[in-house]
C-alpha cells in the first residue's frame, strides 16, 4: 500500500513538473514577444501580458509547494520518523502490522543537520531542538582582545559604526510611526523585511547577518522593557537612544576560525577581513557557536560563545543533591559558604574594594586636574581634551576588566570548593531587596560597586557547568539573628556576631551562610531546622592579579609614602635578652604642687 502511494505521488509530481515546464516555456516566449513589441503594444495588452506572467509564476510555485508538502507528509510522519542518533547510524522503519512493506527510513547525522531518506527520496531537516539523549551543554562566553593593524582597526570600527547606523535607522522609523500614531516595528521578522527592502550596500561594509544581529538586539531590548512594564516596573524604558558603536554578532557557519586568526564576514564586494587574536581560545574550535565584535574602553574585543558540555564525574565523586551548602553574599567577603560537614569557606574581596576606591580617587584627581580645560556645552573640545577623554575611557575599561576577572576568580574558588565537598545544592541568599532602600549617596555607591546581579550570574553559570543546582532563598535577618537562641542581635560593627542573650559568638558571614543553608526557596525568613556552624574554615583571596594585592606589584595610584592610619614601618624583633632597641624615653616633670606658680616673678 505504501509503495503504491509513493508511486502515485511521484506520477503526480512528474505530471505537475511537465505542466510547469510547459507553462514556463510559454511564459518565456510571451516575455520575449512582450520585450519585442513593448513600444508598440498598447497599455491594456502590456498589462495583460504582465498579469499572465504573474499568474503562471504563482501557479508554478504553488504546485511545487504542494508537491513538497505531499512528499513531507508521506516521509515525515510521526510513526515512520526515526529519532536522530548522536553518531551516523542506519535505522530501519518500524513495521505496522503483518502486511507492512519492505520500505525503510534511513537517518544520518551530518554535523548538526539530519539527513532523512525514504526509498531513494532524500530530505534535509534541521532540528529545532536538541536531542534529549545528547549530553547537557551550557553556553559560555569569553572575551578575547584583538591585535590589529591600523587598517584592520579602521575597518572593524567601520563595522561597529554601520551597526550604529542600523540602530539609528530603526529608531527613526519607529519615531515616524509614533508621530503618525502607527504600531511600532518591534518584531524581528518585521525588521528583517524592512532591512531587505532597503537593498544591499545600504550600510557600507556590514553584511546582512551582522545587520540582522543588530535588529535582534533591538527587538530583544524592546520586548524585555515591555515585559518589565507589564509586570509593574514603570522605570523600564524602551530603546530610544542612539548609539555610535553597536556590537555585531555572527553565528556559526558565517565566520572562519583558524587557530588565532578569525575571518569576519563583510558585505559583498569588499575585501576579506582577517584579524588576529591576542591569545588562544579557551574552547575547542568545534564548540564555538558565535562571535561578537565589540568595543570597550576604546579597545576592540571579540566575545566568543561556545557550547561547553556539563562536567561528568566518575562514579562516587559526582555532586550529591542531598548535601546542601549556604552562600552569603557580601562586600568584604563576596562569598561566604557553610558546608554540610562543618566546613566553611571565606573568599576575601578586600582587593576588589580597594580597586574600586583607588579608581574613584584617581578619577576625581584626573577630573580636578582638567576641569579648567573642559569645553562648554555642545563644544568639541581641544585636541588635548579629546586625548584626556580617550585616556579616561581606557582607564575605565581596564578597571571594569580587573573587577570582572576578580569576580570570576571568586566564583571559581567557590565552585571548586563545592566540587571537592561533593555539594550538589547551593542555597544562595538573595540580597537584592536592599537596592530599593535609599541610604545616602555613599552607601548607594557601595551598593552599586557591589554588583549583586553579576555575582549571582557568575556563580550560577559556573555551578551549572559543574552540575550543581543553585536556589535563591530569603536572607532577611540571617546576619542579625542568633543561631543558638533565635533572638535578634544588634548589628555588629565588625566581623564577629556576639549575642548578649546567650553569649554566643561567631563569624558574622559564616553564621549567615549556615542559616541560609537551612532555609527553603520561596519561604519566609524563618529557620525551621537547627543551624550547623562551620568548624574548619578555609580562607581564600579574590583579585590576586590586582595591583597592590601582592608584594611584587605596587599600585601606581598609591602614594609612595605609607597611607594615613597605617602602622608605619615595621620595627625589628626584640633581642634575645629582652632589651628594647628603642631610644630611651625622656620624661618631663611638669607636675606642680598646689599653690605653686608656673612662672617666676621678676
Amino acid at each position: 500500500m505504501e509503495q503504491a502511494v509513493v508511486a502515485a505521488l511521484l506520477l503526480v509530481g512528474l505530471f505537475i513538473g511537465c505542466g510547469v515546464g510547459a507553462a514556463y516555456a510559454r511564459a518565456r516566449r510571451g516575455w520575449t514577444d512582450y520585450k519585442t513589441a513593448q513600444k508598440t503594444v498598447p497599455g491594456a495588452r502590456r498589462t495583460a501580458w504582465m498579469a499572465i506572467r504573474a499568474v503562471i509564476t504563482k501557479v508554478g510555485v504553488i504546485a511545487l509547494l504542494l508537491f513538497g508538502a505531499a512528499a513531507y507528509a508521506a516521509v515525515g510522519s510521526d510513526h515512520e520518523r526515526a529519532d536522530p542518533a548522536p553518531t551516523p547510524t542506519v535505522t530501519p522503519a518500524p513495521s505496522h502490522g503483518p502486511g507492512a512493506s519492505a520500505a525503510s527510513t534511513n537517518v544520518r547525522r551530518v554535523g548538526r543537520r539530519v539527513k532523512l531518506s525514504y526509498g531513494w527520496c532524500w530530505l534535509r531537516l534541521v532540528p529545532r531542538r536538541r536531542d534529549p539523549a545528547a549530553p547537557r551543554v551550557v553556553h559560555r562566553t569569553a572575551g578575547v582582545a584583538l591585535r590589529l593593524t591600523p587598517g584592520q582597526r579602521r575597518r572593524c570600527f567601520g563595522l561597529l559604526r554601520s551597526a550604529g547606523d542600523v540602530w539609528a535607522c530603526v529608531l527613526e522609523i519607529n519615531a515616524w510611526r509614533r508621530r503618525r500614531r502607527d504600531v511600532p516595528l518591534t518584531g524581528y521578522q518585521q525588521l528583517c523585511r524592512e532591512l531587505a527592502a532597503s537593498g544591499p550596500g545600504t550600510f557600507a561594509g556590514l553584511d546582512t547577518t551582522g545587520a540582522r544581529s543588530v535588529l535582534r538586539r533591538f527587538s530583544d531590548a524592546w520586548f524585555a522593557a515591555a515585559k518589565r512594564r507589564q509586570a509593574g516596573d514603570l522605570s523600564a524604558r524602551f530603546p530610544r537612544r542612539r548609539r555610535g558603536l553597536v556590537p555585531v554578532r555572527w553565528y556559526h557557519g558565517k565566520f572562519t576560525l583558524d587557530e588565532r586568526r578569525v575571518w569576519i564576514p563583510t558585505a559583498k564586494g569588499t575585501p576579506p577581513l582577517w584579524v588576529r587574536l591576542a591569545r588562544d581560545l579557551p574552547y575547542p574550535l568545534e564548540q564555538v557557536r558565535s562571535i561578537t565584535l565589540l568595543c570597550e574602553g576604546g579597545r576592540l574585543f571579540l566575545d566568543v560563545t561556545a557550547e561547553v558540555p556539563v562536567a561528568v564525574y566518575p562514579p562516587g565523586e559526582e555532586p550529591d543533591p542531598a548535601r546542601v551548602a549556604g552562600v552569603d553574599l557580601g562586600i568584604i567577603h563576596p562569598y561566604a559558604l557553610a558546608g554540610p560537614d562543618g566546613d566553611g569557606l571565606l573568599v576575601s574581596g578586600r582587593a576588589i574594594r580597594a580597586e574600586h576606591r583607588m579608581h574613584l580617587a584617581d578619577t576625581k584627581a584626573r577630573r580636578r586636574a582638567v576641569s579648567r580645560r573642559a569645553p562648554g556645552r555642545g563644544g568639541r573640545g581641544s585636541r588635548r581634551w579629546r586625548k584626556y577623554r580617550r585616556r579616561a575611557r581606557q582607564v575605565e575599561g581596564r578597571h571594569r576588566r580587573r573587577v570582572r576577572q576578580a569576580q570570576h576568580e571568586a566564583a571559581r574558588t567557590v565552585i571548586s570548593w563545592a566540587v571537592r565537598q561533593r555539594v550538589g545544592l547551593l542555597h544562595v541568599g538573595d540580597p537584592r531587596g536592599v537596592l530599593d532602600i535609599a541610604a545616602g549617596r555613599r552607601h548607594n555607591l557601595r551598593l552599586r560597586q557591589w554588583q549583586i546581579g553579576r555575582l549571582l550570574q557568575v556563580l550560577t553559570d559556573k555551578a551549572t557547568l559543574a552540575g550543581i543546582t543553585v536556589w535563591l532563598v530569603n536572607e532577611r535577618g540571617t546576619s542579625s539573628t542568633c543561631p543558638a537562641c533565635q533572638r535578634r542581635v544588634p548589628k555588629p560593627r565588625g566581623r564577629t556576631l556576639s549575642c548578649p542573650h546567650c553569649h554566643f559568638s561567631g563569624h558574622r558571614d559564616l553564621v549567615a551562610a549556615a542559616t541560609i543553608a537551612t532555609r527553603t526557596p520561596g519561604g519566609g525568613p524563618t529557620t525551621p531546622t537547627a543551624v550547623v556552624l562551620p568548624q574548619v574554615v578555609t580562607h581564600r583571596r579574590a583579585g590576586r592579579h590586582l595591583p597592590g594585592a601582592g608584594q611584587s606589584r605596587r599600585d601606581p595610584r598609591r602614594p609612595p609614602r605609607a597611607a594615613r592610619g597605617s602602622v608605619g614601618p615595621r620595627r625589628p624583633a626584640l633581642p634575645p635578652g629582652g632589651e628594647s632597641l628603642a631610644h630611651t624615653a625622656r620624661i618631663h616633670h611638669n607636675h606642680r604642687t598646689p599653690g605653686e606658680r608656673w612662672w617666676t616673678p621678676h
